[in-house]
């Protein structure tokens, strides 16, 4: 599926991946509406939804500030999505704090909120969408008319926490990012309202990846780090809000962390296992030879994840023997690894 620029595989059942190329969770292990991904053909991985930890999301986990892992090696980005803004057709103004978790994350194409008409059914392109690029932030707009975007100076990476103030009444917007300066911008055309009905995403977005995200918005990757103390108004006369309903509470969301905890000081990888962790999503990265959520299983000489691979050819069947393994030849075929017709 071509998405202009970009494009995506829409897997058949049984298969994930960007190409396809993972097969299935059969048996899912994963708990408590978790995405299971598969690590390889015997192994999961479990993707916590909101609110649950550990190897299979079987534990709870209080989120007062929430931190977002970025992409994940599987693709999926780490997200919080709220119930859509009611009344920002016209005015809006956000307030927010986030904190990187390195400073190369700074430098990435970073999608730090979204909302917009993409999913929707519509061929709209409103949005409103913040973001980091090249180390600075971005706030930028579209009123179905033409994108608006406002780029901030470099962001100062000795501060430890950023604050972001940014809003807009009709065709004119703005942004101000810590001590800088405010900086404004007019939406090109003649549209002065906000069309969106999609939730309010935040760190990332629920597709498998943010490249599904509208052609002006050019995010490639989920944020790195915590985003806290989000708040929102659709009038100057007021008082800000947390988004989301009941106030503060997400709908979902996927490997969100709480800041400063590692869920990797909770969990032992056996036999040389690293453990992996994006947000709160927790797994064990297995040396050669072993697999198993803590790396305790070894991989038996028939197993396709087994290196070197058995050699059992024209479809012999491998069998384990306690030294090495022989091949069961189908018939029509004979030799140690049914090679002779």
């Amino acid at each position: 599926v071509s998405d202009a620029e970009n494009w995506f595989c829409e897997c058949p059942k049984l298969y994930t991946g960007k190409l396809c190329q993972f097969a299935t969770c059969d048996e899912n292990p994963c708990g408590n509406g978790a995405t299971c991904f598969p690590k390889s053909r015997r192994d999961a991985v479990c993707l916590c939804p909101y609110g649950r930890s550990g190897i299979l999301c079987s534990d709870a986990i209080n989120i007062s500030q929430p931190s977002f892992s970025g992409t994940d090696i599987f693709g999926y980005t780490s997200f919080l999505a709220y119930s859509t803004i009611p009344d920002i057709m016209f005015y809006y103004e956000f307030r927010l704090k986030f904190q990187l978790a390195n400073h190369h994350s700074a430098l990435e194409d970073n999608l730090i909120f979204f909302t917009g008409q993409k999913g929707q059914g519509l061929n709209g392109d409103d949005f409103l969408e913040l973001g980091l690029r090249n180390g600075r932030v971005v706030h930028s707009y579209n009123l179905g008319s033409g994108t608006a975007t406002i780029i901030s100076k470099p962001l100062d990476l000795t501060l430890n926490i950023h604050v972001i103030h940014l809003g807009r009444y009709l065709q004119k917007g703005w942004l101000k990012v810590d001590d800088q300066k405010n900086k404004t911008v007019i939406s090109p055309g003649r549209l002065v309202g906000l069309n969106v009905f999609s939730q309010f995403y935040l760190g990332g977005y629920r597709e498998y990846t943010p490249e599904l995200l509208p052609k002006g918005s050019g995010f490639k990757n989920g944020f790195q780090g915590c985003i806290f103390d989000v708040q929102v108004r659709s009038s100057m006369n007021q008082e800000f809000k947390s988004p989301g309903t009941p106030e503060g509470h997400p709908n979902s969301g996927r490997s969100v962390g709480q800041c400063k905890d590692s869920p990797c000081s909770l969990i032992k990888c056996r036999n040389g296992g690293k453990c992996m962790e994006s947000g709160s999503t927790v797994y064990c990265d297995c040396l050669t030879g072993w697999k198993g959520a803590f790396c305790t299983e070894t991989v038996s000489v028939c197993e396709p994840e087994h290196d070197p691979p058995h050699l059992c050819k024209q479809g012999g069947t491998c069998v384990p023997l306690p030294k090495g393994y022989t091949c069961h030849c189908p018939l029509g075929t004979t030799g140690t690894y049914c090679e002779q017709g």
